[in-house]
């Protein structure tokens, strides 16, 4: 069963967000399925903490930012907009290199509020980190009275 309320590519979420953070550090969208959005980042030196593993933060933002785009897809944008309230990420297993991906796939999929889980895996499969997301659905500011 799709959850979408609109139908987007990949390509049109990447252009909607051209030049934000998600695009500066290199996260690429790169599936959208009936029920789950996936997100893609190449580990890079760049994105590395001082052991020369991937910085935690780093793995949070392309959790969140898979979240909160699958969130924002499942509600009227003229209407709605989706906001974080809160974040959890476990990180499981270090990564120093290669592509991660991460996949969204919503817990609860309510009126005021969305919970999303959101696994991120190594190019082997390997779970490198989960995160739980919660997103706040709330009136988008154009139609605020």
């Amino acid at each position: 069963m799709r959850i979408w309320h609109r139908e987007v590519t990949p390509q049109s979420l990447e252009r909607a967000a051209d030049g934000g953070f998600a695009q500066r550090i290199g996260i690429r969208i790169a599936e959208i399925g009936a029920d789950y959005l996936c997100a893609t980042l190449r580990v890079t030196p760049d994105l590395h903490q001082p052991y020369g593993i991937l910085h935690g933060g780093v793995s949070a933002a392309l959790a969140e930012t898979a979240g909160s785009l699958a969130a924002s897809l499942c509600v009227d944008p003229e209407r709605f907009m989706c906001l974080g309230q809160e974040l959890n990420a476990n990180h499981l297993r270090p990564v120093s290199e290669g592509v991660i991906t991460a996949t969204a796939r919503p817990f609860h999929i309510g009126h005021r509020s969305q919970v999303w889980g959101i696994e991120i895996r190594d190019q082997e499969s390997r779970l490198t980190c989960v995160s739980r997301l919660t997103m706040a659905v709330v009136p988008h500011r154009a139609s605020a009275p």
